[in-house]
């Protein structure tokens, strides 16, 4: 009986993660972070995610908070310099946004730079939120063609 419940829970888990339609709270999978080439640093917080596919586009929306040198190790992690973002440069395109919800248009000193990589490894559009002194709050989209 234990184990029917077990499973059924975690189908409804499966259900409700797949069923989601924006972003949800928590880390992307492992599997997600590899594919979508998405190295979120330790220390990382407020993480979310979301992930379309179709037959043409797969997508991998994630946003973070992180300390300074965390931003420094993601942006290494995806083989860029910080010096790549550039000042009020918001490359995260409007469609992605309306999918995700995030406006960047409040108060913060907004960066932004895309990270064009050759099929099939995925391109990653980034936007950072500087207004935190030494919290930036990063906000990526990770595309790839199946």
């Amino acid at each position: 009986v234990i184990s029917a419940n077990q499973s059924r829970a975690s189908g409804k888990d499966k259900e409700a993660k797949y069923s989601a339609t924006g972003l949800t709270e928590g880390w992307p999978s492992k599997l997600q972070r590899r594919l979508y080439q998405v190295p979120i640093p330790h220390p990382a917080w407020w993480v979310a995610s979301y992930e379309t596919n179709n037959w043409k586009t797969s997508r991998l929306y994630v946003e973070f908070e992180t300390t300074d040198a965390g931003l420094s190790a993601f942006l290494t992690g995806m083989g860029v310099r910080e010096s790549g973002l550039k000042q009020d440069d918001i490359t995260i395109s409007e469609r992605d946004r309306d999918i995700t919800g995030w406006t960047f248009d409040g108060p913060g000193t907004w960066s932004g730079l895309v990270h064009e990589q050759k099929d099939p490894a995925p391109t990653h559009d980034v936007v950072v939120n500087h207004d935190k002194p030494g919290y930036p709050r990063v906000y990526v989209v990770s595309r790839t063609v199946p």
